[in-house]
């Protein structure tokens, strides 16, 4: 998420170890992850209330169900069209009509 690396939280502990020591250090990491914890609830609580108000429960199973029916109807024309092949449709050749001649060779005037 934050794309925060191996190295840079060991520099960050470091850091914290020498600003406030090693007797503080234990209880600031509690209070920090008490914090943490207490937001993380906080907005999950948040979007729980969001999904319910908004009926996201719903919406999803009915996306769900039309995603359904789409697979449905294509597999259905699948298998339509492997059961009856279409068949070239054949026209009559028609051949082109004739030119008259005196229309088309104007150096035999």
């Amino acid at each position: 998420m934050f794309d925060i690396g191996f190295s840079e939280l060991l520099l960050i502990a470091v850091v914290a170890l020498v600003v406030m020591g090693p007797q503080r250090l234990p209880q600031a990491m509690r209070s920090l992850a008490l914090w943490l914890g207490r937001a993380r609830q906080m907005f999950n609580n948040l979007r729980r209330e969001l999904e319910n108000e908004v009926g996201m429960d719903d919406v999803r199973r009915q996306l769900h169900n039309e995603q359904i029916l789409r697979d449905l109807k294509t597999g259905a024309s699948d298998l339509e069209n492997l059961a009856n092949p279409t068949e070239e449709k054949t026209q009559p050749h028609s051949e082109p009509p004739e030119a008259d001649s005196s229309t088309t060779d104007p150096v035999q005037k």
